[in-house]
């Protein structure tokens, strides 16, 4: 009886604070289209001409997203699916989640700030706590491994097209070998699970080890369920797990297909394969300023270097990078509107 009350307690308190919590993070995505719209470096009537200049290649640069998160979502239906029949969640509801967490992820500092905890809160009435906990661990996981064997296979690909100076080698050989390395440690965090050991490698790091410890301590049979979920995936799943690997990876070249759009506007000559390059290299150089909101002046950064790195006028990596921030601040808007709509009750 005890147990039922204590149940059914904590079931009126997750009622009242989840849509509290949905509403902050839709506040979020909101300012981060405010931030967006006070941060583009020109006026707007110059930006409405910019994107009249587009014309219907536009519409592809925004239409593709449509794809790209589909894969997304088709990667992350895999493996909250995982070998089952049914799913407890209907993939259009995964779709949705999936808009509006990358758009959490676009509003936030240190990158999975806001998406992430955002899909845990959606799925944990349906999935419980510690099954949609690992299955959002499992996608991060799968989202950061394809973005690593992207940038190494594109490493390959310049090496192979591309004459390299002396210089230019060695950053290529260390940045390489950091894939090299991170594959590994990915393999190895699949096979044992990773996110008992995270913490308590976070037990030993100062300013955030009590912490770690105590949460690590009241949640450690969770836990130590959640990496045998992933460790489950890998040594008996390896059909989801390489089908989950392959959606996000055709969702990584995908993103160069708007590159390619943008770059069709500026010049008929538009190799495909070097959209792919640049798309590679500007996403490398803005994950290294992860902790920058929206990777606001780090992406543009990329663009500049990437396309003057492979002979092209930095001008286009300027107005890629443009168009690329008018499309992210629509999925943005797109992905708040969704937060308020079609979401799970619970029960």
């Amino acid at each position: 009886m005890q147990t039922l009350f204590t149940t059914t307690k904590s079931r009126s308190i997750l009622e009242i604070m989840k849509p509290l919590y949905r509403n902050i993070f839709c506040l979020l995505g909101i300012a981060a289209v405010l931030v967006m719209l006070l941060t583009f470096d020109m006026d707007y009537q110059e930006l409405w001409h910019q994107i009249r200049r587009a014309g219907y290649w536009f519409f592809g640069v925004i239409g593709i997203w449509i794809i790209i998160y589909l894969f997304n979502a088709l990667s992350w239906f895999a493996l909250i699916k995982s070998g089952s029949r049914r799913s407890p969640v209907n993939f259009w509801r995964i779709y949705k989640l999936t808009i509006s967490s990358f758009a959490l992820n676009y509003a936030t500092p240190f990158g999975l700030m806001g998406g992430e905890p955002y899909r845990i809160m959606e799925l944990s009435p349906v999935m419980g706590a510690p099954r949609a906990t690992s299955c959002v661990i499992l996608y991060v996981m799968m989202h950061i491994f394809s973005h690593i064997c992207f940038w190494l296979s594109t490493i390959i690909i310049y090496i192979a097209l591309y004459r390299t100076t002396f210089a230019l080698g060695i950053m290529l050989a260390l940045v390489g070998t950091f894939c090299l390395l991170a594959i590994y440690f990915f393999m190895k965090g699949y096979r044992n699970g990773m996110v008992v050991k995270t913490f308590r490698i976070l037990g030993r790091i100062p300013g955030v080890k009590h912490w770690a410890q105590r949460f690590f301590e009241s949640k450690k049979e969770s836990l130590e369920k959640i990496d045998a979920q992933i460790a489950e995936l890998h040594q008996q799943r390896r059909k989801t797990f390489y089908l989950s690997f392959m959606f996000e990876y055709i969702a990584r070249v995908l993103t160069s297909v708007e590159i390619f759009f943008i770059l069709k506007i500026l010049t008929p000559e538009v190799n495909f394969i070097d959209c792919v390059l640049i798309m590679s290299f500007t996403s490398l150089f803005a994950n290294l300023f992860f902790f920058s909101p929206m990777q606001l002046g780090a992406r543009e950064g990329g663009f500049a270097l990437a396309v003057s790195g492979l002979s092209l006028s930095g001008a286009f990596g300027v107005y890629t990078s443009l168009i690329t921030r008018v499309r992210e601040l629509i999925w943005i808007a797109i992905g708040v509107i969704l937060m308020k709509f079609g979401n799970i009750k619970n029960k």
